[in-house]
């Protein structure tokens, strides 16, 4: 996917660090996002990858630098809080469904409680929702009667419900067992041929050399690299980078 370098940024990250205690996990980190972008995020485990990702949110909070995303910076005031949440929908590991909640259900709540959407409208979005990412025939059943990756699709679309303009990944694979692993990268394949803006956290190496259109590579808290898909797997000299990959690197990608 081509992006136009014009396009004004949707993300800007500037200086910004996070510790636990005496831990630092993001250290200086300074990075721009465009609108309709698909980033990779790779990373050793406890490279910060996955706090980063958080910190978008305001799923955890930053100690200095700046986020701004959309033009509203991410801070802790209710009017900012509440524009971010409308911008930025998040995936995660676990899928996080209600389970005395039907699919149907799961994906109409926040529409309707945060949205004021009526029953009949956030039920007909819904139902379009579950039919792009091919569940229509599970709107009825509870999360227990569907399988990981079943699951993992629904909390997608629950995410879409919302309308965002960005959406945000945690390794939404890592817990499925391989055999489901594909059904959940192809609903995320269209959603970055639809022009989603998104920013992935994966281990997927050949989803991230087919799909993305940036590979951001962390190590120590720190960005190592930002580079091309192409560049990064086949071309990249930092032996950060080659360290990981020839411990990752399924036979696949490098051909």
């Amino acid at each position: 996917m081509s992006i136009n370098n014009e396009k004004p940024t949707l993300i800007k990250v500037d200086h910004v660090c996070k510790s636990y205690g005496a831990v630092n996990v993001l250290n200086d980190v300074n990075v721009e996002f465009k609108p309709g972008e698909v980033v990779a995020i790779l990373g050793a485990s406890g490279s910060g990858k996955s706090t980063f990702l958080r910190l978008l949110n305001r799923l955890e909070r930053h100690e200095q630098g700046t986020i701004v995303i959309d033009g509203v910076e991410v801070i802790d005031k209710p009017s900012n809080l509440s524009a971010l949440r409308r911008e930025v929908g998040m995936v995660f590991q676990s899928f996080n469904l209600f389970p005395h909640m039907t699919v149907l259900e799961n994906i109409c709540l926040a529409p309707r409680k945060v949205k004021g959407l009526t029953k009949s409208q956030a039920v007909d979005n819904a139902q379009k929702l579950l039919n792009r990412v091919g569940m229509a025939d599970h709107a009825h059943k509870h999360p227990s009667m569907l399988s990981g990756g079943q699951q993992q699709r629904v909390a997608i679309a629950r995410a879409l419900a919302m309308e965002p303009r960005i959406l945000l990944f945690d390794e939404p694979t890592s817990a499925l067992d391989p055999e489901m692993v594909s059904e959940v990268l192809d609903v995320m394949k269209k959603l970055a041929a639809s022009g989603m803006t998104m920013l992935i956290v994966t281990h997927e190496m050949g989803f991230a050399s087919e799909v993305a259109d940036r590979i951001i590579f962390f190590s120590q808290g720190k960005i190592e690299e930002d580079l091309p898909p192409h560049v990064f797997f086949g071309n990249c000299s930092n032996p950060k980078v080659k360290s990981f990959l020839g411990k990752v690197l399924q036979p696949s990608v490098a051909n």
